[in-house]
């Protein structure tokens, strides 16, 4: 279910168990925690990998971010994020990469600005958020004022700091855990 603008709407899922979305009652304390870091979500920018459903990215869109950029490497899910982008009026605040998270970031990384937001929920227990953690640690992708969000099985062990990129707020929810990061080490100090 959405909130925001498209409020009530729920996004369309695949049959079996590949994806796995946010549950709701997550996806609405996570935002809660946010809009109380950064206030509203007007004219942000959002990255959203290993997008599924594009759950994460849609909200910020439905709360006032002025684009989402998904990554997810399988074109099935990269069609539902655009379908879903498409049936809730947000197609022209969303774009969809459709290939491996590394490499799509790496291209990203030539044609975009930082992100204000980067949500990464990856399959549970294969080493991907260590992965990405450690490369976005280092992307033009972000900077001193991102927030990096990281969602990760309670059965994981994930490090709270990954070079500059460190954690500075940590929520369980049974067993998803949702991790918050951002950059330290900057000439301009931290807001966190």
């Amino acid at each position: 279910m959405i909130s925001g603008e498209a409020r009530g709407r729920r996004l369309l899922t695949p049959k079996g168990f590949r994806i796995r979305p946010t549950a709701d009652r997550i996806k609405e304390s996570l935002f809660n925690i946010l809009t109380g870091l950064r206030g509203q979500f007007t004219g942000c920018r959002a990255l959203d990998i290993f997008a599924g459903t594009g759950n994460l990215g849609i909200e910020a869109i439905s709360r006032g971010a002025a684009l989402a950029v998904f990554i997810d490497s399988h074109r099935e899910s990269a069609a539902l994020v655009t379908k879903n982008l498409q049936q809730l009026g947000f197609a022209d605040r969303g774009r969809v990469v459709a290939g491996e998270a590394l490499s799509a970031l790496r291209s990203l990384e030539k044609k975009e600005e930082p992100f204000e937001l980067v949500f990464l929920d990856p399959p549970y227990g294969q080493g991907f958020a260590e992965k990405v953690l450690g490369y976005m640690s280092t992307s033009a992708l972000v900077n001193e004022s991102s927030i990096v969000v990281a969602e990760f099985s309670a059965r994981e062990t994930l490090p709270t700091s990954f070079g500059p990129l460190h954690e500075f707020d940590r929520r369980i929810y049974g067993d998803t855990v949702i991790a918050f990061f951002h950059l330290t080490g900057n000439e301009c100090g931290s807001k966190f």
